[in-house]
């Protein structure tokens, strides 16, 4: 006994470790072959078994045959009665399940084991058991789940509730016919049974609301044994209070919120708090009790409330702050908790809810644990002081001051991405600013350590600096890139050079001789750049300057590499047309929303549904799906290959509610003569098969011609399924837009819900109403970036000038307006101009777009509040045609 708690002291003073880490796939399958063993060897299996849990846990992956070998020989492993191994076997079983073939053969000792004696192996068996059943077997053990959901011994009925959770994914309609013990496992004693069973009876009743109202309205009667259980009633209860005609009337719910504030349990009484400080629907008094609450949780000795209070502080106060404020004093004293994660969310969230008078005194604050927490504790620090900055614009030299510090600390990229960026904005938002966070910004990059972020701050140098009133103060940290950093950030100092030269007149000389300097540089890029702006800058040519250097052209590399490919395996006499080729689409912008497109631009605006949505939710919306993953799809179908290079594609446009039977979204997909129409379908009903799905369409007029249409083949319960149409675009640009009538089209077959098999040859022919679908003037223009909008407007010139004046009487800010008209015009906000200053009666929006075909086009929107607000649309293209399609659009 002594020499063994020797042997254990000794093993402790040197570290210990995992005895697992230097564990072999390999060598692990070898030693698996103690499992043929007769009898049993139980301590040699349960260490092999163990080595193999740990690999599969570790992400290590097993081959087919491997985990099949693996599983066969583990089931032999039934023969012995040793409980440890037992259990292990049963974690094997679940997770070799997924991948070893005929794992069904395990079915009957897992049977035994769960209908047995011995409820260390009834619970576990249940387990692995629901984890190797699929729809048919179900049916089979069905009397066998009933029984144990509702067993004596509450780890066995806990099991086949939380078991019943996962079969309910794919056989939802077996489970829901075990509502009664499910019933019965609710009233239980037991608190984790109370709490497993509340979540398979929520789960079954989730899709009827009915029902889910009258379980809420009979369990807040009744009232809840486990706090568990109470927590997700609560979870429940809040979700009615969001949705409007829940049944129940909604001060009852929030009566039932109110009065688990001062229930026995703290987690209840948490969760409670954390609720009604969520709810939209929340008003003042509510707030007051919930935070009144976790006001007390910031003194609680116990570190998981201070934490978790802290943390639902910190976000009421970024929509809420005044709510918070009270609780000011109390998140002070957390600035000297030992709990460092505790102290950093404190800061935060006084940083939001404290008065300009107390910046001083916070920033002194961070300064004195800043170096005891983690980058990722950092970053949160960094967003809270972006926060104040923008809430506070006179105290930004401050702010500023406390982010160059941090600048120089030390940190990781993600952190030091995070003040560059605060910074950036604050330049953004405030152009008072912008001198002295360049200045920042420049000291930081001589010692900066990160290519992808020197990158990005020269590159806003480039933009930024030529427009100061002493932009050659900035020439000299940008040479000094060129002769001291890699070659990405030399080649990214050549172009910022370029820009100082282009812009700057007075600078263009020393320029000049700083790029020749550069033409000796050791990296070819870096000497190509240098000869290609040398050569530009020399020419003299304004209009050549400006398109090359100051708004280059920005190509969809995936587009531009196959229309060279296109042009090198055709006739190559004449000189590749690079009009054709779509332009990569900018970084999102910041009032960007979801298109409303319509007939005409106050109807789109008069009728947009997203008008208010959060940020997250615009942001999500206005995600630019993969050009490079559509390009690939319609290329490998035939009818569409040769239709050119793919010019856009919209976002999905839903031709269905997401609740009816079958669910179509609609993406349009442009080319220079042609839309390809993408309709994905859903089946939704678990008891129809749809073969031969397509969509019928039927316009008003005759301009649009439909010449191809590919049917999707079939359609069974939740695959998923695509069909297609192929419009020819009018040749009259004034006839390319155009509303349709959409009808989805399909042949159905009943079949078995749950085997998913047709039960007739047959079927009937049917159809189905969709949402009219709309094509727009947007959906022909393609974002374009310019990042001088001034030498853009120029170089178009007044020769294709259209201008008109329209009332947007539908709206009452200027905000609306910009986001209204950028997301009609389907075009890119240029200059920071989509921001509207607070306070300010009139605003000049600047877009720029590419129309289809390779046609640049300007729009200059001179926006005034006068009984909504007016608007003066100037618009400048390549073409004529198209700044009159762009102008009349708005009409």
């Amino acid at each position: 006994m002594i020499g063994s708690f020797k042997k254990m002291k000794k093993d402790e003073e040197y570290g210990g470790g995992n005895p697992y880490h230097c564990t072999d796939k390999t060598s692990v399958l070898q030693e698996a072959r103690v499992f043929n063993e007769t009898p049993v060897n139980v301590k040699k299996s349960t260490h092999v078994l163990t080595k193999i849990l740990y690999l599969l846990n570790q992400g290590e992956t097993l081959g087919t045959k491997e985990a099949t070998d693996v599983f066969f020989a583990m089931t032999k492993l039934f023969q012995s009665n040793d409980i440890i191994l037992r259990r292990l076997v049963y974690l094997g079983i679940k997770e070799l399940c997924g991948v070893a073939e005929d794992t069904i053969i395990v079915t009957s000792s897992l049977t035994k084991d769960m209908t047995g004696r011995e409820d260390q192996y009834r619970a576990p068996a249940i387990r692995a058991l629901c984890k190797i059943t699929d729809a048919s077997m179900l049916q089979a053990v069905e009397r066998y789940m009933k029984q144990a959901m509702v067993d004596r011994a509450s780890g066995v009925s806990s099991a086949a509730l939380v078991s019943c959770r996962h079969l309910a994914q794919h056989s939802p309609d077996v489970v829901k016919r075990w509502v009664a013990e499910v019933q019965e496992a609710v009233q239980s004693d037991n608190v984790m049974v109370q709490f497993h069973g509340l979540g398979v009876l929520h789960q079954i009743r989730k899709s009827d609301k009915l029902a889910v109202t009258k379980m809420v309205s009979k369990l807040i009667s009744y009232g809840l044994r486990s706090p568990y259980a109470i927590c997700l009633l609560i979870r429940i209860v809040a979700k009615l209070v969001e949705e409007e005609d829940s049944g129940i009337g909604e001060s009852r719910l929030m009566e039932y919120l109110e009065s688990m504030l001062r229930h026995k349990a703290e987690m209840v009484v948490y969760e409670a708090a954390n609720a009604i400080v969520a709810l939209s629907t929340s008003t003042s008094r509510d707030l007051v009790a919930a935070i009144a609450v976790l006001q007390l949780f910031l003194s609680s000795p116990k570190p998981t409330l201070r934490f978790a209070a802290v943390r639902t502080l910190g976000k009421v106060a970024m929509t809420q702050p005044a709510a918070v404020t009270a609780c000011n004093l109390d998140l002070e004293n957390l600035l000297q908790d030992v709990n460092r994660s505790i102290a950093t969310l404190a800061i935060t969230t006084l940083l939001k809810t404290g008065s300009e008078g107390s910046i001083d005194r916070l920033m002194r604050s961070i300064s004195a644990f800043l170096n005891d927490i983690s980058d990722e504790f950092k970053i949160v620090v960094v967003e809270a002081l972006r926060s104040l900055a923008l809430q506070y614009p006179r105290k930004q030299a401050v702010l500023m001051g406390q982010l160059a510090d941090m600048l120089r600390s030390e940190g990781g990229l993600a952190y030091k991405e995070a003040i560059a960026s605060t910074i950036i904005t604050i330049i953004e938002d405030n152009p008072e600013a912008k001198e002295k966070g360049l200045d920042h910004l420049c000291e930081f990059i001589e010692d900066c350590e990160h290519t992808t972020l020197a990158v990005r701050i020269l590159h806003l140098l480039g933009r930024e600096g030529p427009r100061t009133a002493r932009p050659a103060r900035y020439i000299r940290f940008i040479y000094n890139r060129v002769i001291l950093e890699n070659a990405a950030v030399r080649a990214a100092a050549v172009s910022v050079l370029a820009r100082f030269g282009a812009e700057c007149s007075e600078l263009l000389p020393n320029i000049l001789v700083l790029l020749q300097r550069c033409m000796l540089d050791t990296e070819d890029e870096v000497r190509d750049r240098s000869t290609y702006y040398h050569a530009l800058l020399s020419s003299d040519d304004t209009s050549l300057i400006a398109r090359c250097i100051l708004n280059p052209p920005m190509y969809s590399l995936s587009s531009l590499e196959r229309a060279l490919l296109t042009f090198l395996a055709g006739d190559t006499s004449e000189a590749f047309d690079a009009s054709c080729v779509p332009m990569a689409p900018p970084p999102p912008s910041t009032a960007s929303m979801t298109s409303a497109a319509g007939s005409s631009i106050t109807a789109a605006i008069s009728a947009a549904p997203d008008a208010g949505t959060t940020p997250a939710q615009r942001h999500e919306e206005r995600t630019i799906s993969s050009h490079d993953k559509y390009v690939e799809q319609l290329s490998g179908i035939p009818a569409f290959a040769s239709l050119g290079p793919l010019f856009k594609s919209s976002l999905p446009v839903e031709l269905t509610e997401s609740e009816t039977e079958y669910v179509v979204r609609c993406v349009k997909h442009t080319f220079l003569n042609h839309i390809v129409l993408q309709f994905d379908c859903s089946n939704t009903l678990n008891d129809q098969l749809l073969e031969n799905v397509s969509v019928g369409l039927e316009e008003d007029g005759s301009s649009w011609q439909i010449l191809h249409t590919l049917p999707c083949p079939s359609l069974p319960y939740s695959s998923p399924g695509t069909c297609y149409i192929l419009l020819a675009i009018p040749e009259d640009i004034m006839q390319t837009t155009g509303t349709f009538t959409a009808t989805l089209k399909f042949q159905v077959r009943d079949c078995d819900p749950i085997t998913g098999e047709p039960e007739t040859e047959d079927g009937y022919q049917d159809d189905y109403t969709l949402e009219d679908l709309e094509i727009s003037v947007s959906d022909h223009v393609n974002k374009a970036q310019r990042s001088n909008f001034a030498a853009a407007w120029e170089e178009l010139g007044p020769s294709s000038e259209l201008e008109d004046t329209f009332a947007l009487s539908s709206l009452s800010t200027l905000s609306e307006a910009v986001i209204q008209v950028t997301n009609f015009l389907g075009m890119h906000p240029c200059d920071r101009s989509d921001r509207v200053p607070d306070g300010k009666s009139s605003h000049t929006l600047y877009l720029a777009g590419t129309y289809r075909g390779g046609h640049a086009v300007l729009v200059r929107a001179k926006l005034a509040l006068s009984d909504g607000v007016a608007m003066q649309l100037t618009v400048r293209s390549t073409d004529p045609n198209v700044s009159e399609v762009i102008a009349s659009a708005v009409g």
